[in-house]
């Protein structure tokens, strides 16, 4: 990706986003823009207009951390946008390649056994590990029936973001499709600041932007967004509506990859249907042994 392109667009997307009146400016009458002037930013971020533009082109290197704070704190990002504004300015300085850690190549044959032991150990809930290209690595029984029509269908290679955008199957699961594609595009636009160089992530978002022109109007919007907990609606297509939370923990040792648990909560018809779906999950494994079996 363009570093000094992204760096623009993010800065002036953000900027976009700010109004006077969050701000705590006066809105004045003459206004062309929707969001921020450059000049009310550079005050607010406390350095000179001209200093400001030079980084809304583009210019991010060398730039000091309490800088990239400053600027930060003038756009009112979170914490997922600030993380990202880091990311592209070491990326500008070069020093991504050194301060990334080292990764592993992301498929599942290169994770430890231990790992997909883990996911089976939990037998309440669905539980995957993925990378940031939202590639699904390994994942527990249930989770498997959970995603029956992700794994259905060979063209989604076991991704999240495919399979959102270009499978017709994940309008029917996603009740709330529309909140679904922006969270991906979202959580593909932090992996793309975070690991500039990921060759796979620009193959995967190139053919996003070429086949769904949802993907594209949301990509160009440059969100982030760190998947770390909440609750998303589901519609299986075996066991019907299901409510989750889900909790998303980065695994220490496998830099990079994140261990995402769904649960329902105690008691609830959600629980129930995890449960119904469990049965059924261990009922069609097994089925093809009993058939074979002597006696």
């Amino acid at each position: 990706m363009d570093n000094r392109e992204e760096v623009r667009e993010f800065l002036t997307s953000r900027r976009a986003k700010i109004t006077p009146e969050r701000a705590g400016l006066p809105t004045g009458s003459r206004r062309r823009v929707p969001g921020l002037r450059r000049s009310e930013v550079a005050a607010l971020a406390d350095m000179s207009v001209e200093y400001y533009a030079k980084l809304e082109r583009g210019s991010l290197a060398g730039v000091s951390p309490a800088v990239l704070e400053a600027v930060a704190r003038a756009l009112q990002l979170d914490d997922a946008e600030r993380a990202h504004l880091l990311h592209l300015a070491r990326a500008a300085d070069g020093s991504d390649a050194l301060t990334r850690p080292r990764r592993r190549a992301g498929r599942p044959g290169t994770l430890h056994r231990s790992l997909q032991w883990t996911l089976d150990a939990i037998t309440a809930g669905p539980a995957v590990v993925s990378n940031g290209r939202m590639d699904i690595l390994a994942a527990n029984p249930l989770a498997r029936a959970f995603y029956t029509d992700l794994f259905a269908c060979s063209d989604n290679q076991g991704n999240l973001a495919r399979f959102n955008f270009l499978d017709p199957a994940s309008r029917r699961f996603y009740p709330d499709w529309e909140l679904f594609g922006d969270m991906a595009v979202a959580i593909l636009r932090r992996e793309a600041g975070r690991d500039p160089h990921d060759k796979d992530l620009h193959d995967l978002i190139g053919e996003l932007s070429t086949r769904s022109k949802d993907f594209r109007a949301r990509w160009g919007a440059h969100n982030v967004r760190r998947h770390g907990t909440g609750t998303k609606r589901f519609c299986h297509p075996a066991v019907g509506g299901l409510t989750l939370a889900y909790e998303a923990l980065d695994l220490a040792a496998e830099p990079g990859l994140t261990m995402t648990v769904y649960t329902a909560e105690p008691g609830s018809p959600s629980e129930e249907g995890l449960r119904l779906l469990a049965s059924l999950a261990a009922t069609e494994e097994t089925g093809p042994a009993a058939q074979h079996s002597p006696g």
